[in-house]
């Protein structure tokens, strides 16, 4: 049994993986400032509230503490907040994430994961994308997290830190015992926006009346529509763990960096047409003009991480994604029953 640290523990990815954690038989800490995670997605664990802006509040998590690795989750994740608002992407993100880094080399904890993203690539050159793709962001959030990543390397040559940097593409899903799911304020990912509108149509709204929209419908691919890669937040979970095997091991000397994805891309209408069949609801949507920066196609190749991590998907079919997610939000969220 290890001690595992998890900031961002109360959010969306962070929860699920605090939840396996738990049920491997590790002891972990949470630490997370609430601003957009939740208290009650915390259910195993020791939650501690603190912000990795304020060294203090750093200082006293690692005091009296033993921890064997870090899982880093705690960062903001929004491509157009990040345009708006690049200070504070860049004080929460890097700062935050350097404050950690610092509190882990005086508390002599050296093996760290790090929750990176396929947004690090910026617009493809081709797809599939592999880990040797050029990383050249084209948005402060991607840029944040290639910061971090720079700076895991200079950490591991000067210092010794050991880490893994895990580039997912579009985490989706949700935990398939229905005890966690995925809530953001605001929400932008396209799974649980076409399922909140499948709930708006069960509670009468009219499918006319629709709130769903689909960004550019004249994209160089099959349909016309952006095509993702969707990976399911539980395989995100066990990819975690497989890195956490690899650190402690000892086969990674450095920092290592992996792509996690289906190796398949979606298009938008192909998951709106997925959720119609999963909930039996007349989604609607309306066309919208295209969203500046967004790339016709993300897919990503995780063939290192297949051979590395010995990790593959198991939730691949985009229709078992959805239904997991379904089943959590239509439970939290759906018409209520009489009786």
């Amino acid at each position: 049994m290890s001690s595992i640290l998890v900031t961002g523990g109360a959010g969306y990815i962070g929860s699920h993986m605090v939840k396996m954690l738990s049920q491997a038989g590790h002891e972990v800490v949470v630490f997370d400032n609430l601003s957009r995670g939740f208290r009650d997605a915390v259910i195993a664990g020791q939650l501690v509230e603190g912000d990795l802006r304020n060294a203090t509040d750093i200082q006293s998590l690692f005091n009296g503490r033993s921890f064997d690795a870090v899982i880093h989750f705690a960062a903001f994740a929004y491509v157009g907040e990040s345009v708006s608002a690049p200070r504070e992407y860049y004080e929460n993100n890097v700062t935050g994430t350097f404050n950690l880094l610092s509190g882990m080399l005086d508390a002599g904890v050296k093996q760290f994961v790090f929750s990176s993203t396929c947004a690090t690539y910026g617009v493809p050159e081709s797809n599939p994308i592999t880990e040797d793709h050029p990383q050249q962001p084209i948005n402060p959030y991607g840029y944040t997290k290639l910061v971090i990543e720079r700076m895991l390397a200079d950490f591991s040559q000067a210092y010794g830190m050991r880490s893994i940097a895990l580039r997912y593409f579009n985490a989706a899903g949700c935990d398939p015992d229905g005890e966690l799911g995925e809530r953001h304020d605001p929400e932008t990912h396209l799974i649980p926006l076409v399922l909140q509108e499948a709930l708006r149509v069960l509670e009468g709204g009219d499918p006319a009346d629709t709130r769903l929209e689909v960004f550019g419908d004249d994209f160089d691919t099959p349909d016309g529509t952006c095509v993702r890669d969707y990976i399911h937040v539980t395989d995100l979970c066990t990819a975690h763990m497989a890195a956490l095997d690899r650190l402690a091991s000892g086969a990674v000397a450095g920092t290592e960096a992996y792509n996690l994805g289906n190796g398949n891309g979606f298009s938008v209408r192909e998951v709106i047409d997925a959720c119609r069949r999963v909930t039996g609801v007349d989604i609607q949507y309306r066309v919208s003009d295209r969203r500046p920066g967004d790339p016709a196609a993300l897919v990503g190749a995780a063939d290192r991480a297949h051979d590395a991590l010995d990790w593959r998907p198991v939730y691949s079919d985009l229709d078992v994604i959805i239904e997991t997610a379904w089943r959590w939000m239509n439970k939290r969220f759906g018409p209520k029953q009489d009786g």
